[in-house]
């Protein structure tokens, strides 16, 4: 039963397998479920069933629900028609979308006994190199060969070109990985401190009555910082979103 159980702090974000299949078919074949896996479908069938939840065609008055969604959804349009501008509305789907998985995944890892999908690597980084790659092929079909005009700064000495233009490149290439890495380290610096200090809050309270008592006021901080931590998942759902219609808007315009 030790494995149902966080015994360190790490082990919250490791990728285990939980059902296995190895079959001597073309050589050999292992076919696995992991809890990255289950956890990722798992978020993709809670954002569809509160979607599906939130609809309001067949009801004359709206419903607490439907108009939490609605407000989301406008909020999401504002902010992708200020940063992407006039063409916002072919890129608000995958924005929409993009946000909510975040979002729910972020939520989900806050359950405790929960696998954090958004602080594992492959989940972040990947998320941070599709959306890179896919940028950039959408700035060349745009653009074509201008697009390199991205990495020379206008009025730029020609004898400082080769120096800016590298400069520039390495910031553009860092795009890639520090998308990912915000979201992965924020999700993981949270909740590791929230099952150290948990570890320590559930010995000092298995002591004797005094200290349990006296465990409350760091209990009520403890608390506070659930709180914190269920703010940070929104707000890492929002600036991720955030930068990638800027990225976008760079894309589109050449900024």
């Amino acid at each position: 039963m030790s494995q149902f159980f966080i015994l360190s702090p790490l082990s919250q974000f490791e990728v285990v397998s939980l059902i296995g299949l190895n079959a001597p078919v073309l050589s050999y074949i292992n076919l696995s479920l992991t809890n990255l896996a289950l956890y990722s479908c798992f978020i993709l069938l809670v954002v569809i069933g509160l979607h599906f939840y939130g609809n309001n065609e067949s009801n004359l008055i709206p419903s607490k629900w439907s108009i939490s969604l609605e407000s989301s959804f406008q909020s999401l349009s504002s902010m992708v028609r200020e940063q992407v501008g006039s063409q916002s509305e072919i890129y608000l789907p995958f924005i929409y979308s993009l946000f909510f998985f975040i979002l729910i995944g972020n939520l989900i890892s806050n359950v405790p006994y929960s696998f954090a999908v958004t602080a594992s690597g492959v989940v972040s980084l990947g998320l941070s190199f599709t959306i890179f790659i896919g940028v950039t092929l959408l700035a060349l079909s745009i653009h074509g060969i201008k697009f390199f005009a991205f990495f020379i700064p206008a009025g730029t000495p020609l004898a400082l070109v080769p120096l800016l233009v590298l400069i520039e490149l390495i910031s553009y290439l860092a795009r890639a990985v520090s998308l990912g890495v915000r979201l992965f380290a924020n999700i993981t610096a949270g909740h590791t401190l929230l099952k150290i200090l948990s570890t320590y809050l559930f010995q000092l309270f298995s002591g004797s009555i005094i200290i349990a008592i006296l465990t409350l006021i760091p209990f009520a901080i403890f608390l506070a910082l659930i709180g914190l931590e269920i703010a940070v998942s929104l707000i890492q759902a929002f600036v991720f979103t955030l930068l990638v219609c800027s990225y976008l808007r760079d894309a589109i315009e050449l900024h």
